[in-house]
């Protein structure tokens, strides 16, 4: 069964709160979210194994720890997932990052694909999928599964605010993903958002309406 963690370290708790604020600009909106994208990576990469290897110092041999040769791939639910990225490859400099294209059909709230381009051996990775908002959970697992359609086994999900309904929806359609989420939030409303939330999390990261 999947891990639900939800976070609770200060600084994400503080973060968060701050670009939840409605007057919190384009800019410090994006630069928040990709801090908070990143100390939630840290956590979500804890259980990555390890290898020792012996080195030199510049005082003498020793042993040291180094990640266990696992190709490690980011995935972000465009567009607002983009946000997430820069955050995470700060850490982790050597991932590929792909892109999953997918966007809400206002009627229906169903996820409907229009573009999807991964790293050629991205079955062979550890995929970080990322997206700021996890809302009904549509697009999450439609984006999860068309990974799996693809090869991918070793599948997490990171995202900055949840709703209950979503985080149930994931849970249930992929129970093999791991959930890292850094607030979960109350509800969804009447138009799918999540209450109490920060809004349109594409709109408030690229300045859009």
């Amino acid at each position: 069964m999947a891990k639900v963690v939800v976070m609770d370290h200060p600084l994400i708790q503080h973060k968060i709160g701050y670009i939840r604020r409605k007057d919190t600009g384009t800019k410090d909106f994006r630069e928040t979210i990709s801090e908070i994208a990143m100390l939630i990576c840290y956590e979500a990469t804890r259980d990555l194994e390890l290898n020792e290897v012996e080195i030199e110092t510049p005082i003498c041999k020793t042993t040291v720890k180094e990640l266990k040769g696992k190709k490690l791939a980011i995935i972000p639910i465009l567009r607002a997932g983009l946000g997430m990225v820069d955050g995470m490859v700060t850490l982790i400099p050597t991932a590929k990052v792909g892109h999953i294209g997918l966007y809400r059909d206002p009627e229906t709230h169903e996820p409907v694909e229009y573009y999807c381009k991964l790293p050629a051996d991205c079955s062979e990775r550890e995929v970080f999928v990322v997206d700021p908002m996890l809302a009904t959970g549509g697009s999450s697992v439609a984006a999860i599964q068309m990974l799996k359609d693809k090869g991918c086994k070793k599948i997490h999900f990171m995202c900055i605010i949840a709703a209950p309904e979503g985080v149930k929806k994931m849970t249930e359609a992929h129970p093999d993903v791991d959930l890292y989420i850094g607030a979960l939030d109350e509800h969804l409303n009447e138009n799918a958002y999540i209450v109490p939330g920060l809004g349109d999390a594409g709109d408030r990261i690229f300045g859009t309406k």
